[in-house]
């Protein structure tokens, strides 16, 4: 008896430690998978950066070009092979699903701004000038923006790249790391795809060059996209 008695005493707590060892493991799994999963949700949101200039184009030769800032003229070498975009006729339809967007806007008198339109960029131009940056020479009267950023998520986490949200369906806000644009979208606005192609530029064209800065401090860029105006996107 005194045996018995001994051996369910004893085998009762080591019961209970082992079920409360289980449960434990399960939860800390539990909890990695958790960690693992909001990881992996935050690595798709996450675009890195990418430096670029982006104005019109006074001189390209092939192995040079010097696009015309609003700082400024910048000469930017290029680096072989290089990659040419141009633009492809799509709709508002696929901005919501696109993984990268920009919005080239004009600037009101009552200082709102109207897209002129849309781009959908491809997945290698992601993080391409994130932000809202005026596209106009120093001495224009006008005032052209060119806005982009990432199309939103269901996220509680703080997005360091550009989201963009539809609202009330006439408008779209872009957000980005320092601050956002909201821009009026008018009804049928031109939206294109972005999509790597061969194409000729020429002085007066509107572009943007994906930039890095090599040991000597010269600019050199192996990624162009040649900016077709609205009204002629879908004919060239």
């Amino acid at each position: 008896m005194k045996i018995s008695q001994t051996y369910r005493a004893d085998s009762a707590p080591y019961g209970t430690k082992s079920a409360l060892r289980g449960v434990m493991q399960r939860l800390g799994l539990t909890l990695l998978a958790c960690t693992l999963t909001i990881g992996a949700t935050e690595a798709q949101q996450a675009a890195t950066p990418i430096d670029g200039v982006i104005g019109k184009l006074q001189s390209f030769d092939g192995k040079s070009l010097d696009v015309m800032t609003p700082a400024g003229a910048v000469h930017v070498a290029v680096k072989e092979p290089l990659t040419t975009y141009k633009q492809i006729p799509s709709d508002l339809s696929h901005v919501a699903t696109a993984p990268y967007i920009g919005v080239a806007s004009t600037e009101q008198a009552d200082g709102t701004q109207v897209a002129k339109q849309i781009f959908i960029f491809p997945p290698e131009l992601r993080g391409a000038a994130e932000g809202s940056v005026l596209t106009d020479p120093p001495d224009a009267t006008s005032h052209s923006r060119m806005t982009n950023g990432t199309v939103s998520r269901p996220s509680h986490a703080r997005m360091t790249n550009g989201t963009v949200q539809k609202s009330g369906g006439t408008t779209l806000v872009v957000n980005y790391q320092d601050g956002s644009q909201t821009i009026s979208v008018p009804a049928n606005v031109p939206v294109t795809e972005v999509a790597a192609q061969q194409v000729t530029l020429n002085p007066g064209d509107v572009v943007y060059a994906t930039t890095e800065k090599v040991p000597d401090g010269t600019l050199v860029t192996d990624k162009i996209f040649q900016f077709i105006p609205a009204a002629s996107s879908g004919t060239k």
